[in-house]
């Protein structure tokens, strides 16, 4: 494994290799890993004959200060967790990736104006500014994305086809701990309590799922919501059914359709995301 700080240190390592013949791979992440984290990764050293993890906690993406601040940051035990596992662990400085503080603006639609995109004003433009940054210093054969954050693949998805940029995307599936709760950076910031409490995420999101054949979206909607109404210490921003393709409300039920219940909630200050995706 060899850690590279410069966009020509890692070009130069990445261009030996396409002249190879090597398949690169590749898994942006924000550090803090996890075992979700650890699973792209060898997703990757599975699919392709180069794997670059990058490390950056990439401040454009984030509206609330306060949460950049507290953003864990813990590079020596991320290196340490993939060490067998990646080639390049590209940690750029911000300067490195910035040297301005621009970022460029899209508009996806529903994808990115809603939900994340409504709550987090600007989140998606830093999540589309820093992931082309980063797939044109890779130049990946392959990108390994988790479905956890489910909006932020699509909308990276969507850059990828508007863009025209010649990457592959690969979506890999959720990583949760015993009781469902889905594996996040964040989830360090829980105590136990609220570590325990939150497995009430998964098990709501699955009662939906369960349920939906039989209900309608706005009964199964408003029963989700009410879950975490009377939940001290909780604070639910959204809870939601939408199509899992375009993010638009669902007028009819229809055989073979994608359909995906999203849910952003507080515990304390911390904000968890999950979702969970079905056909009917």
């Amino acid at each position: 494994m060899i850690v590279i700080e410069t966009i020509n240190d890692l070009s130069h390592h990445i261009e030996r290799a396409k002249s190879m013949g090597k398949k690169v791979g590749f898994v942006p992440t924000m550090g803090a890993l996890h075992p979700g984290h650890v699973d792209l990764v060898r997703q990757a050293s599975l699919q392709t004959d180069l794997v670059v993890v990058s490390i950056f906690v990439n401040p454009t993406q984030f509206n609330n200060p306060n949460d950049l601040l507290k953003y864990p940051k813990t590079i020596e035990a991320d290196l340490a967790l993939i060490h067998d596992l990646a080639d390049l662990v590209f940690v750029p400085a911000i300067d490195e990736m910035y040297p301005t503080m621009h970022t460029k603006s899209w508009d996806f639609g529903p994808l990115t104006s809603t939900l994340e995109g409504y709550y987090r004003p600007g989140h998606f433009n830093g999540v589309c500014t820093v992931v082309e940054k980063l797939f044109n210093a890779v130049h990946p054969d392959c990108a390994f994305f988790g479905k956890k954050d489910y909006q932020q693949l699509a909308v990276i998805k969507a850059l990828v086809a508007h863009e025209q940029l010649p990457v592959q995307i690969i979506s890999c599936e959720t990583v949760r701990e015993e009781g469902g709760l889905a594996l996040s950076s964040r989830n360090m910031r829980l105590s136990e309590t609220q570590r325990s409490e939150a497995q009430h995420i998964y098990r709501t999101l699955s009662h939906i799922a369960e349920q939906i054949k039989h209900e309608s979206i706005e009964a199964m909607e408003a029963w989700g919501r009410q879950q975490f109404e009377d939940q001290q210490g909780w604070r639910l921003e959204y809870l939601t059914i939408v199509d899992a393709q375009t993010f638009e409300p669902i007028e009819k039920k229809t055989p073979g359709r994608a359909a995906v219940a999203l849910i952003a909630v507080y515990a304390g200050d911390v904000r968890l995301i999950d979702n969970l995706e079905w056909r009917w």
